[in-house]
């Protein structure tokens, strides 16, 4: 008998690390001029475009992040296609979320990696159906719904994201 998923558990362990002093480490470490920090729980249209904590540069600037936690070290990212597989609802990395970055955590290692969001999406749509014939694909089955996601190895994806940054034209 498989294992079925618990949605609320997944938010429940996701929202317990969003006062984690680890994540102004990791702001920190990326960007120096970081000024503050707000983290967005609250269901609303930001949470529903992927955007968890928007940070803000001494300059100004405002970045926004989504954030992803895993309780075991990998040596993957899943990435999320399918929310909803049966009624065919896209996963995070299918949709045209508003963040700027992926911060992706691992919280035994304490591993972050912080990906530009989209890099990340044109990786995804330059390697999808590579990814998914080669890699494992994680079925989490929940009470009524399954959601779908390709465990792509870190070093595999880094190499596809860095290949989006140089444009031929």
């Amino acid at each position: 008998m498989s294992k079925v998923h618990n949605f609320a558990n997944s938010l429940d362990l996701s929202n317990s690390q969003s006062d984690d002093p680890m994540w102004e480490k990791v702001y920190r470490s990326a960007f120096p001029t970081l000024e503050t920090m707000i983290c967005v729980r609250k269901d609303g249209w930001a949470q529903r475009g992927g955007i968890d904590r928007v940070l803000t540069l001494s300059s100004g600037k405002t970045l926004t992040v989504d954030e992803k936690v895993r309780a075991k070290d990998y040596d993957d990212i899943l990435l999320e296609y399918w929310s909803n597989k049966e009624k065919r609802i896209p996963g995070w990395i299918a949709k045209d979320l508003a963040c700027d970055f992926i911060a992706y955590a691992f919280i035994p290692s304490k591993r972050c990696y912080l990906l530009p969001f989209h890099q990340l999406r044109l990786a995804w749509k330059n390697n999808k159906d590579e990814w998914v014939e080669k890699h494992f694909s994680s079925h989490a089955r929940n009470d009524r719904y399954t959601t779908v996601s390709v465990a792509v190895p870190i070093g595999i994806l880094m190499s596809a994201i860095k290949d989006t940054m140089t444009i031929y034209y």
